[in-house]
């Protein structure tokens, strides 16, 4: 069988596929979690920032020894990253990933995002030792004149 008689894979149809309730479910999903986490966190560090700025007083108030509550809130920042971060991943396990799972085996299923190649047009397709071989050249000295 030839590469020109062999059967080509399903192309995908990405408008298609983002009009379905499938995809769309799972987009009001994702922002579901996403927005407000985004804009939870822009809230408390613009607040972290403006008491920085204007209100050093507040920031300068002792913790524990050296430590004031600037450096707490600060260390604060990277804490809440993190959290918010295992959050997603545990968001995106129970949530995201079991949607996205089901539309990506639906279109595998209609053969779609399927290699376009099959074994026989892969060896017509294949380069050529004498292409992959180039010419070898010479050194010239160190002093760039050649011999």
């Amino acid at each position: 069988m030839s590469s020109s008689t062999a059967t080509r894979a399903a192309t995908v149809d990405y408008q298609e596929v983002q009009s379905r309730p499938e995809f769309q479910e799972l987009k009001r999903t994702h922002r579901s979690f996403v927005f407000p986490m985004a804009v939870i966190f822009l809230v408390w560090y613009l607040a972290y920032v403006l008491l920085a700025a204007f209100a050093p007083q507040i920031m300068a108030i002792p913790v524990l020894g050296n430590i004031n509550l600037g450096i707490v809130l600060g260390l604060a920042q990277f804490l809440t990253t993190f959290l918010i971060t295992a959050a997603y991943v545990s968001f995106s396990t129970k949530a995201l990933d079991p949607k996205s799972s089901a539309i990506r085996h639906e279109l595998e299923a209609a053969g779609v995002g399927l290699p376009d190649e099959t074994p026989e047009s892969a060896e017509t397709t294949a380069p050529t030792e004498a292409t992959e071989t180039t010419a070898p050249t010479e050194a010239t000295p160190a002093g760039g004149a050649s011999r």
